[in-house]
């Protein structure tokens, strides 16, 4: 091989890979959606019929599951979800800003993409608003100071642990839930083996989500389930206190994009954005 084409093939490995499109429908302002861990873009189901109307809604499938690559040798750190979801939101070629929703693992990647972009001089940031829905925010149980709260994210992680490294458990209790939910809602397999656990460990159990949304300007909506078994009690308590941040609680409604949870969502993005307001440090 000559030096040329060694180059060419090393910019093309360091290329970020596009995401598949799964969805692109409607007219009017542009709402990109972004599904969470072992799942696809069929979590969306019950929001974008409520959207289409009145929007251009974009839905993904993230890094290493549904339909998008999964790149051999890729560690699924936050940044590897993010570079591929930014790649992917360029080749849209998107001429206004954006609201950008995420689900589960999608909110603390999106969440990521709009402080990235937020941080960036002279430049508006391409995201208008920010819609999360049940994000896992798990801070480091050393800088929980509620020793019950610290107890609960101390649990959810180790159970995270668990998880990733008894791989026949996971499989064979994934595959029972599985055909409890609509094809695509959750899916743990042996394709999406290596993109599960590596998401888990590097975004999921190390997360920067925390100081993401305090590092935004833009409002932040986030949306959750009271019945949300992903959601540790208190552990949402420090991003409540933002000024910036609005919750939404939904009753009877747990981890899924359900009916009742989508029309509050939907609700949501309907409504005019408000004025940008300061950081909270």
């Amino acid at each position: 091989m000559t030096w040329w084409a060694e180059q060419t093939a090393r910019r093309g490995r360091l290329r970020p890979p596009l995401l598949y499109v799964a969805t692109d429908v409607g007219t009017g302002p542009v709402v990109i959606l972004v599904h969470g861990i072992a799942s696809s873009s069929v979590t969306f189901d019950e929001l974008v019929p409520l959207l289409k109307k009145n929007h251009r809604v974009i839905a993904v499938d993230i890094l290493g599951f549904g339909e998008s690559p999964a790149p051999e040798g890729c560690e699924y750190r936050l940044e590897d979800h993010v570079e591929a979801l930014a790649a992917t939101i360029r080749s849209l070629r998107l001429r206004e800003p954006f609201i950008l929703v995420g689900h589960s693992l999608g909110s603390l990647i999106s969440t990521r993409y709009a402080a990235i972009n937020h941080d960036r001089a002279f430049r508006p940031s391409p995201v208008s608003r920010l819609v999360l829905v049940g994000p896992p925010v798990y801070l480091a149980p050393s800088e929980i100071g509620n020793v019950r709260v610290r107890a609960r994210v101390t649990a959810y992680l180790r159970a995270c642990d668990f998880l990733r490294s008894n791989k026949d458990f996971t499989l064979a209790n994934a595959a029972i839930m599985s055909r409890l939910l609509p094809k695509g809602i959750f899916e743990i397999t042996e394709k999406t083996w290596t993109p599960f656990i590596k998401s888990m460990e590097h975004c999921i159990e190390s997360q920067t989500v925390v100081s993401d949304i305090a590092s935004l300007s833009v409002p932040v909506d986030v949306i959750y389930g009271a019945l949300d078994a992903f959601i540790a009690v208190g552990s949402m308590t420090v991003i409540e206190r933002m000024r910036h941040v609005t919750m939404h609680r939904v009753e009877a409604n747990d981890h899924i994009i359900r009916k009742r949870l989508a029309r509050v969502l939907a609700r949501v993005i309907d409504t005019p954005t408000p004025r940008p307001a300061a950081p909270t440090l």
